[in-house]
């Protein structure tokens, strides 16, 4: 065989090897590529998957204009037209007391007396330097009253006359601050009677036989309470919206949970005139007359005014507010895809429903029941249902 041919034959299984490592580099290549990719492809899914996960989803509903009723309906508490919480004005131990609650009192009648030894020993020290300082006036007024005759014949001189004149004013100013100390002492003596400053019904007793009564500190509290409840008031606060249609003289229905069936009639006596910023209302008085006491001071009461609906407003579900620092909200969704907070204000709540006067329009698309953790500017999906209405 010749040298030709056997570097032929040598040459031959070399390009062979080497087309064979060129085929498995090309099949390792390949099967690396095809795992990067599938594996790019997976975490893809999982992050669009984590990421719909994260985004919530919601229900939205519209606000629908509020139904017109011929009557504004709002919580009022009713109060006695007077009521007074009667303080001791003076220390002492309750000697006794002659009422209790739920009865009738009348105007300068005594509710209880109290013992104040302090003041009465006080009293009688004043009256004796009372006495002492009138013998040194009467001494001091003789005394000038001589000097003085004693002057008219140049007996004593000008200046030594004057003297017993000045002692006499000086004398006439310690009887005369002498007497007002015993005119207060009296004064405060009285205090140990506590009477009732008009007529009603005892509401309140908080003491006792023998209770020691501390008078002039924060931690005073009143023995007795006193209202009027032959006539009851109660202050409600009305919506701007309506304030226009609201008037003294206007009658008013309150009615009561503990008297179904029954309403009351009152009068609108009073208004302030004036828009409260931080709720948007107008603070009014009612008044009704009470001749079998049905209506009870501190009671809960329904006040019904006879005025028309509120122009613009809307309806929307209680369970879309949300209540936070910065008042009532209800979230939208924008046309970004993104919940943005509304502040509104509410004209009238009806319970289950509520009538919204201003922050939310007809077109606007607001989230029911949103999350707690939902804030302005989050993503939300929107659930694939029909919108509610």
């Amino acid at each position: 065989m010749s040298e030709a041919s056997t570097e032929t034959s040598r040459a031959a299984p070399s390009r062979a090897l080497r087309t064979a490592g060129l085929a498995a580099a090309v099949i390792a290549v390949g099967v690396v590529g095809a795992g990067i990719a599938t594996r790019s492809r997976t975490e893809s899914r999982l992050a669009e998957r984590t990421a719909a996960q994260s985004t919530p989803t919601v229900a939205v509903i519209k606000a629908t204009p509020a139904a017109a009723t011929g009557a504004l309906t709002l919580p009022a508490n009713l109060q006695a037209f007077n009521s007074a919480p009667i303080f001791a004005r003076t220390s002492g131990y309750v000697r006794k007391w002659y009422v209790d609650i739920g009865d009738p009192v009348r105007a300068g009648q005594t509710l209880a007396v109290l013992d104040a030894p302090e003041i009465d020993q006080q009293l009688v020290a004043a009256r004796a330097d009372l006495e002492t300082a009138r013998a040194n006036q009467q001494l001091a007024a003789s005394t000038a009253t001589r000097w003085r005759n004693m002057l008219a014949k140049d007996a004593v001189s000008k200046q030594e006359t004057d003297e017993k004149v000045g002692d006499l004013a000086a004398k006439t100013a310690v009887t005369n601050a002498a007497r007002a100390n015993v005119s207060r002492l009296t004064y405060t003596q009285g205090f140990t009677r506590l009477v009732a400053p008009f007529g009603g019904i005892v509401t309140s007793r908080s003491t006792d036989i023998g209770a020691l009564v501390t008078a002039g500190t924060a931690a005073s509290t009143p023995l007795f309470t006193v209202s009027d409840v032959r006539r009851m008031r109660a202050y409600i606060r009305v919506p701007q919206n309506y304030s226009a249609q609201i008037h003294p003289g206007m009658h008013v229905t309150l009615t009561l949970p503990e008297y179904p069936g029954r309403a009351f009639d009152a009068t609108l006596t009073r208004t302030a005139g004036a828009v409260e910023p931080s709720s948007g209302t107008v603070l009014v008085q009612v008044e009704a007359p009470n001749p079998d006491r049905a209506l009870k001071p501190g009671a809960y009461a329904q006040a019904s005014f006879p005025v028309a609906g509120a122009s613009g407003a809307m309806a929307l579900p209680a369970s879309a507010l949300i209540v936070g620092e910065k008042g009532t909200q209800v979230a939208v969704v924008g046309n970004d895809g993104k919940a943005h907070l509304h502040t509104i204000r509410i004209g009238q709540d009806n319970g289950n429903m509520v009538e919204v006067s201003a922050g939310v329009s007809a077109a606007d698309r607001v989230i029911d029941n949103p999350p707690d953790s939902l804030a302005e500017g989050d993503a939300v999906q929107v659930q694939k249902t029909a919108v509610k209405q």
